[in-house]
């Protein structure tokens, strides 16, 4: 989850800061311009662009894990192609922030862009992935989608609160409040050695509890419960690189 607004705290930065406010403002004008053909494509930054490849990975990989449903549950492949796309979802999320520096060039609607597209490529999707990999209780599909209600909470707060974060002296904040979305990609990380090992559909880990009632549910959905949790945690600071 990149930082993709540009803030400025020493004088040093009060010229680029300003360059900043006249980017925003034009791209402002050319996405509320009623006249014109294209100008939301034309209002886009170089780093918008690479964004939206973010969000490329992660529709991509829900389709994947889709795939893989409708075909052999021992046709693994749609499930890898799902569990690959998610870290190059974060290649693009971490190199959208460089290129904004690099350019000196920051975006608002790069910075909603940055949000949306973490919430599809790590936390849609791996909930999505988990459903295929094996967790389809109705009771594991609720606290998937917890899971990513947490993801979608974190990153709204993150956009509200993050102009109030201590600053560092390059205008980065200090730390995240709750874990990073990306951070999602350890779980995932996780389903890709359980599908390594064949550890899927009547074969995940821990079993199943209930079977056969309503209350059916996999225990190792925690994993996604527990992370959910760590997102939206307030007292939670993980120190920025």
């Amino acid at each position: 989850m990149s930082r993709r607004t540009g803030a400025s705290n020493g004088p040093a930065e009060k010229d680029v800061g300003k360059q900043d406010d006249k980017g925003q403002e034009k791209q402002a004008q050319l996405l509320a311009s009623d006249v014109g053909h294209f100008s939301m494509i034309r209002a886009m930054h170089l780093a918008d662009a690479i964004t939206t490849l973010n969000g490329f990975c992660g529709i991509m990989s829900i389709f994947s894990s889709m795939r893989y449903c409708l075909g052999s549950p021992s046709d693994h492949g749609y499930l890898w192609a799902a569990l690959s796309f998610m870290p190059f979802g974060l290649f693009f999320d971490f190199f959208d922030g460089k290129v904004a520096r690099w350019r000196n060039k920051s975006s608002l609607m790069g910075q909603e862009l940055d949000s949306l597209a973490d919430l599809l490529s790590f936390g849609a999707s791996p909930a999505v992935a988990a459903f295929a990999l094996g967790f389809r209780t109705p009771l594991d599909q609720v606290l998937l989608t917890f899971f990513v209600l947490c993801g979608l909470t974190r990153l709204a707060r993150f956009n509200v609160t993050v102009s109030a974060l201590p600053k560092d002296s390059t205008g980065k904040s200090k730390y995240f409040e709750g874990t990073p979305i990306p951070t999602s990609l350890s779980i995932a990380a996780l389903m890709a050695f359980w599908v390594s090992k064949g550890w899927i559909q009547e074969q995940v880990p821990f079993g199943v509890i209930a079977a056969g009632t309503p209350f059916a549910v996999h225990p190792a959905v925690g994993l996604f419960v527990g992370h959910g949790c760590l997102m939206v945690s307030k007292t939670l600071h993980i120190p920025k690189p």
